[in-house]
């Protein structure tokens, strides 16, 4: 996952309020691996909450940070007892082993990368979470052949490869009736048609996006 900041809490009427933030102050950043060497993020959340998950150093594979995570799942209500998750670049896996933690029924994470896909079945074992299905291939392949629905999508993909209204049109056929999507991207991603945008924060580089189904 690419490093985000967090984001300020909802309003009274639903609105992320985005205020300045402090002179001199700047986004966390992310706990990357060293060249060669083995990077460590912590489950902040749930039943797991405080366990270790490791991720290899692989090219811009970069964790959320913990407080972003904070604000993410403060989002999505903390709870996902019983949801189907899709965690469709899953790098390190930090959000979909969050999910996992806070009661996913099942969590579905997709990483291309080979070291990082073995190292996301090395967590779940060692996690103990026999509900997190992992597959290494493309995240796009992946919605081409797999015909599942899901309740909460998590997407970071590449930048620099990414066609954002694209990938959210193939998504549309995989989400259930009232599914939540987090996308984070370089620049404000337009509302795809099917879709209500219920949060949005810009944190340094990254835009974090939360749509839901338009009712």
């Amino acid at each position: 996952m690419r490093a985000a900041a967090p984001a300020a809490g909802p309003a009274a009427d639903g609105r992320v309020r985005r205020g300045p933030r402090p002179p001199g102050a700047a986004a966390a950043p992310a706990p990357t691996a060293a060249a060669g060497g083995t990077g460590r993020v912590r489950i902040i959340g749930g039943t797991h909450r405080s366990r270790v998950i490791t991720f290899p150093a692989r090219p811009g594979l970069r964790p959320t940070p913990d407080r972003v995570r904070e604000t993410l799942f403060n989002w999505l209500g903390q709870d996902l007892t019983g949801r189907v998750c899709l965690d469709l670049f899953a790098g390190s896996g930090a959000l979909g082993f969050e999910a996992a933690s806070r009661g996913a029924r099942c969590v579905v994470l997709r990483e291309r990368d080979a070291a990082a896909a073995r190292a996301l079945a090395a967590n779940a074992r060692q996690l103990g979470l026999d509900r997190v299905e992992i597959a290494q291939g493309d995240g796009l392949d992946f919605l081409r052949s797999d015909a599942r629905l899901f309740d909460v999508v998590f997407l970071d993909p590449p930048f620099a490869e990414t066609d954002y209204p694209a990938l959210l049109a193939r998504l549309a056929g995989h989400l259930a009736a009232d599914a939540r999507i987090h996308v984070e991207a370089p620049q404000p991603v337009a509302v795809p048609p099917g879709l209500e945008l219920l949060r949005h924060v810009r944190a340094g580089g990254v835009h974090a996006h939360l749509f839901g189904v338009a009712p």
